[in-house]
């Protein structure tokens, strides 16, 4: 029950990136795959969890650019790698001028995990640009 407490208080304190992210991937807007935000694992808290793809997306801040962060933030991807979970990270300031970059990203990873058939809208714009 601690865990859920932490969850909703985290989820209640979001940053604007974890803002921005979350209006990507909330309510299967991204290409129907499901996400939770704070979902407790192992006594750590992933930003952003697709159970589906076992991926893991976190966004990182100044501080983990320091060592002790970075060697919390090591032994804790040892721990969700002994789960199956992939993490990708991504720097907060690099959400704005890159945000297409990692929109794409985020895709391909969880098409290699988990893949979803695209809508049928993009077989015609491929089919369309080959006429071309």
């Amino acid at each position: 029950m601690a865990n859920i407490k932490l969850a909703r208080q985290l989820r209640k304190q979001e940053t604007w990136a974890e803002k921005l992210v979350w209006s990507w991937l909330r309510d299967r807007r991204f290409s129907g795959y499901k996400f939770r935000r704070q979902h407790p694992i192992g006594g750590h808290y992933l930003d952003f969890f697709c159970q589906e793809a076992s991926l893991n997306i976190e966004l990182d801040g100044r501080q983990h650019g320091f060592p002790d962060h970075q060697q919390h933030d090591a032994t804790r991807e040892k721990i969700l790698q002994s789960h199956g979970i992939k993490t990708l990270r991504f720097w907060n300031l690099h959400l704005r001028r890159e945000a297409q970059s990692i929109r794409d990203t985020i895709f391909n990873e969880l098409q290699k995990r988990a893949p979803h058939s695209l809508p049928e809208y993009t077989s015609r714009i491929k089919s369309d640009a080959k006429r071309e």
